[in-house]
């Protein structure tokens, strides 16, 4: 028996015998006006489309959630009464910018009490060194013994000293006095503030007094499935994937709206879960 691929040339050439019979056995001079127009047209114009290989973008969905660029957990650096709230609770702030004042009249009597030291070391310092050049003339006449000027000269020497001390507990109370004003570390976008006025807050405290995030930049943490980064990983060692710092980042949002403005990769690494 034939089977059916055998079936299909058999009836074209039958088909093909009975066309051209009928063609040369009609005289029809229409049909022959038609035939001869058709033999002189020009053979059609066809487009050649030459395949050549070209990069392809490849775009990877992985769900992120977002965070901020900065973070700081304002704390006060000195302990005291808050006097006030300098900032409205949400608002922006800048960097430097006064939040809160805490009472400075403990931290301003330390420092006037440290300059006075300060004034009492210099002057004693300044007796010594008259009397330490007092002594040095004498010394060269015998009127005093060498014990005696070494024995100012080591005075002067721990008078110097003291003096150095009493200049480092003075600037040591004047930052003191400075934390009296808490500002700002950043720019950024407060949070709700933690103290009221009057409340007693503590230098370096655990509680922060307030929170501020900088959120322009943000930052956008993905996860990525380890099978995928195998993948990637993979064709990066093969070479096709090119393993560039333009990486592109489209965000889109929960609403199923594009963010108008693209990112950049900044990091990626891997870690191993518990």
């Amino acid at each position: 028996m034939m089977s059916a691929k055998l079936w299909a040339p058999a009836l074209t050439a039958c088909a093909l015998a009975t066309s051209i019979a009928l063609v040369g056995c009609s005289k029809d001079p229409k049909n022959a006006q038609q035939t001869a127009a058709a033999q002189k047209m020009p053979p059609p114009e066809v487009g050649v489309i030459v395949a050549q290989p070209q990069s392809v973008e490849q775009n990877v969905e992985l769900s992120g959630r977002t965070s901020a660029y900065q973070i700081s957990e304002v704390r006060p650096q000195t302990g005291g009464v808050i006097l006030k709230r300098l900032f409205a609770e949400g608002s922006y702030v800048q960097a430097g910018q006064a939040l809160y004042e805490i009472d400075a009249n403990t931290n301003r009597a330390t420092a006037d009490s440290a300059r006075a030291t300060l004034l009492r070391q210099q002057a004693n310092l300044n007796a010594l060194r008259v009397k330490e050049g007092r002594y040095r003339q004498l010394v060269g006449t015998n009127a005093v013994s060498k014990q005696e000027y070494d024995d100012i000269n080591a005075q002067v020497q721990l008078a110097e000293a003291d003096v150095a001390a009493a200049q480092a507990a003075l600037k040591n109370a004047e930052i003191n006095l400075g934390y009296s004003t808490v500002r700002a570390p950043i720019s950024g976008q407060s949070s709700r503030s933690s103290v009221t006025s009057g409340a007693l807050v503590t230098a370096n405290q655990a509680d922060p007094l307030v929170t501020i995030q900088q959120l322009d930049p943000i930052y956008v943490d993905i996860n990525q499935s380890s099978a995928e980064l195998l993948r990637l990983r993979q064709q990066l060692s093969k070479g096709s994937l090119d393993n560039s710092n333009n990486t592109r980042v489209k965000i889109t949002l929960e609403d199923g709206s594009d963010y108008p403005l693209e990112g950049q990769l900044a990091f990626s690494g891997a870690s191993v879960n518990p």
